[in-house]
């Protein structure tokens, strides 16, 4: 069993990957007119998600919504404290700016998903549901806010044309 799990492991990651990937190779497709071949991309990324929360629902990944947010508060709070301040210093050591601007807007997103996600759990443990609010999302660096999007992103820099609104 232990090699299964380790497969579905294994191809939980992959899966998870080629569905970015796609996405990505979806919008350059767009960006070049190719709309075709944008919905093909999009296409096999879903279809790589289907196999991907296939994969996590058998590993046995998907729980409750409190011990879901409960994990999710652990994995943003070990990448903002742990995982990214690594990956930051050792970008700058070695001078590769990019990925030390990468590294370092995600970082500062992740404490902010630790920061939702906790008010979440605590709205639920208290017996209830999160206010009804929107959110928007930053499409250069994923900074993620309540109610309305700023007119300039905090994090980035970007304008408020950059946010779009979660459905």
């Amino acid at each position: 069993m232990g090699d299964t799990i380790e497969n579905l492991n294994e191809a939980f990651a992959g899966e998870s990957k080629a569905n970015r990937i796609y996405l990505a190779y979806s919008r350059k497709a767009d960006a070049e007119g190719l709309t075709q071949v944008a919905r093909l991309f999009k296409a096999a990324a879903e279809a790589e998600t289907i196999h991907a929360l296939n994969h996590l629902r058998t590993l046995g990944e998907v729980k409750s919504t409190v011990e879901n947010l409960d994990t999710a508060i652990r994995g943003e709070t070990f990448e903002f404290t742990e995982m990214y301040p690594e990956y930051i210093s050792v970008a700058n050591e070695e001078g590769n700016r990019r990925a030390a601007w990468s590294f370092d807007v995600a970082n500062k997103v992740e404490k902010i998903h630790a920061g939702l996600f906790s008010e979440a759990i605590e709205a639920l443990r208290s017996g209830g549901d999160l206010p009804e609010v929107d959110y928007y999302v930053c499409e250069v660096c994923g900074n993620t806010v309540e109610r309305e999007a700023p007119d300039k992103c905090p994090i980035c820099g970007a304008p408020k044309t950059a946010f779009y609104k979660i459905d």
